[in-house]
């Protein structure tokens, strides 16, 4: 990008006044200072007094001097003040809250000065700013839609409770439910937490060499009892050892993130694959499903915030899982590559980079 505007600025017009002015304004001097002359020699042929003598070149000049003001005033104002009354008036309904705001530039793009720079990084700010205000809208009314099921859940199962009509089964059903619901809210939550500390660096990473294997393995047990319940067989081919430079408690989130979305996925009977190699490029680790697969159109989306492809599992998760495992991996220094087929099932390939070999 650097390098763009680089070679940009040597295309930029330094001066907003073209150089041909000054030749025009030499050439209108020199002109009318032959007429002059010429005035001075007419008047002394034709004898005129002495009082016309004296007036006739001042208000000749006077009327040079008016003209090329006028000439001048009209410059400026097409060269500078038009412009910048159009940026006054644009700067204002930005400040009112108006993003679709839109300055058009003096020049076309071979001729740009650096006004028309100015005019330029202005629109893309204030759609820079557009983007913001709309993301964050987004934002909060996901976030309040993400709210109102689980507190409508709890509300709904706790009048049930309270009307004292249920059974003992009914109770203990109702109360499950709302155990749920809070612990969905309470993820919620703490999601929205950790991805803001993230987005603004208030959480460091604090690196530090560690085996990634042996941490594959202990969130592989977290998810023993889900893949049991769901028969879900697990293929693990990793090697006895890979040693990762990361913070161990912020990669941990990664990976319970994607086994939960394997195992959430995943149908009844199906398979959950772990593959781990190391290369020169660094720590390879995918996890796949045999699940319902991504759409195209949805894996453009999948790392969005609230972002959930499948609507048949919203009510598991809330579409944070995978921001935050983007985020997390970004301050890694990692990265995430995603391959789906649609019915046949997804893969999550992460890559990280290895520990440096303590010599």
């Amino acid at each position: 990008m650097k390098k763009e505007r680089s070679n940009d600025s040597e295309r930029i017009k330094e001066w907003r006044f073209a150089c041909f002015l000054f030749a025009v304004y030499w050439g209108v001097l020199l002109l009318m200072s032959g007429l002059h002359s010429g005035l001075i020699v007419m008047m002394e042929k034709l004898q005129w007094n002495a009082y016309i003598k004296s007036t006739a070149p001042i208000l000749y000049w006077g009327m040079v001097a008016v003209g090329l003001t006028l000439f001048a005033r009209q410059k400026i104002k097409s060269t500078y003040a038009e412009p910048l009354h159009k940026m006054a008036e644009a700067t204002r309904k930005v400040a009112e809250g108006d993003f679709s705001v839109y300055v058009p530039t003096v020049h076309t793009a071979d001729r740009l000065d650096y006004l028309d720079v100015m005019i330029l990084d202005f629109n893309k700010m204030v759609e820079e700013l557009g983007s913001i205000e709309t993301l964050k809208t987004d934002f909060i009314s996901n976030v309040s839609h993400e709210m109102k099921t689980p507190i409508s859940i709890i509300k709904n199962y706790a009048q049930l409770l309270r009307a004292g009509m249920a059974s003992e089964q009914q109770e203990k059903e109702y109360a499950k439910e709302i155990e749920n619901a809070a612990s969905r809210l309470s993820s919620l939550i703490s999601n929205i937490l950790k991805l803001n500390k993230l987005e603004h660096q208030r959480i460091m990473p604090e690196a530090a060499s560690y085996d990634v294997c042996r941490q594959l393995c202990e969130s592989v047990f977290l998810f023993e009892d889900a893949m049991e319940e769901k028969e879900i067989a697990l293929e693990a081919d990793i090697e006895d050892v890979a040693m990762v430079r990361a913070d161990a408690s912020l990669m941990e989130l990664v990976w319970n993130n994607l086994l939960s979305n394997a195992v959430k996925f995943t149908e009844r009977g199906g398979t959950v694959t772990i593959r781990q190699t190391s290369d020169e490029n660094g720590i390879r680790i995918s996890v796949t499903d045999t699940g319902c697969g991504i759409s195209r159109e949805n894996i453009n989306h999948i790392f969005d915030k609230f972002y959930q492809g499948d609507t048949s599992h919203a009510t598991e998760g809330n579409g944070l899982g995978l921001a935050l495992v983007k985020r997390v991996l970004e301050l890694m220094d990692g990265e995430i590559q995603i391959t789906s087929e649609e019915g046949k099932g997804s893969t999550f390939l992460v890559v990280l980079p290895a520990a440096e070999s303590e010599s």
